[in-house]
């Protein structure tokens, strides 16, 4: 197999676990699997912590001051506890080993499993740098940032209905608009340290829904489809 033939899909934890886990979605993303490891498409998936995360920070926070460092812990911890339940319903194409640490690869390397399941690694970074590492790594160059997000918008589109939205942007231009720091919960289609490393190594990623895992086929086939691509 062709590392060119891999992609890397950062799931982000709004689409497991928006408030309690999202059963349907779990189904769906199954099938989805299915259908594109059929189709002979292999995958690094590296999840989020989602509503996990923050309910424990918040916990956390009501009884005692907590430490960027605290909250960056409980984080990654609750990835990995969404990459257990991947992999789980995941078992006949996974590889059984959850990566935790993208500089230490050697199983990875050699293993023949249609799908490779990651989790968070340490404070100070996100799963979208995790993800972003791996490529380098592996040598994959395309990731599928999946999310809650449709498109990358100029401003939050909640709040500013004539944001406007883009379909396809430099990493100069993401970049000017998300900034060059990264903290523990902020919201961003795409890490902005991960984003430097993503421009350095010329990688792409596709900004997509997770609401329309059709959208997300589309994209990998190479047809049309919704969302914002950044190169």
């Amino acid at each position: 197999m062709q590392e060119s033939d891999r992609v890397i899909i950062s799931l982000g934890g709004s689409l497991i676990v928006p408030d309690g886990i999202d059963r349907e979605f779990l189904k769906s993303f199954r099938s989805f699997i299915d259908d594109e490891v059929a189709a002979g498409k292999r995958f690094i998936i590296v999840t989020g912590g989602g509503r996990t995360a923050r309910s424990y920070i918040d916990a956390a926070a009501e009884a005692f001051p907590v430490t960027d460092e605290d909250r960056d812990w409980m984080g990654i911890h609750a990835t990995r506890l969404n990459a257990h339940l991947l992999r789980t319903i995941l078992r006949d194409h996974a590889y059984p080993r959850i990566n935790t640490n993208p500089h230490d690869l050697e199983d990875f390397y050699v293993a023949k499993d249609p799908v490779l399941v990651a989790a968070g690694w340490r404070p100070g970074f996100s799963t979208d740098y995790d993800a972003t590492l791996l490529g380098k790594y592996l040598g994959v160059r395309r990731i599928v940032n999946l999310s809650n997000i449709d498109h990358v918008y100029d401003r939050d589109p909640r709040e500013h209905p004539d944001a406007k939205r883009y379909e396809r942007m430099t990493w100069a231009e993401f970049r000017a608009l998300v900034g060059d720091r990264w903290s523990p919960g902020m919201s961003a289609p795409f890490d902005p340290i991960a984003s430097r490393l993503a421009e350095e190594e010329r990688m792409e990623v596709a900004i997509l829904s997770g609401a329309d895992l059709g959208n997300v086929s589309r994209y990998l086939s190479g047809g049309a489809f919704d969302g914002t691509l950044i190169s």
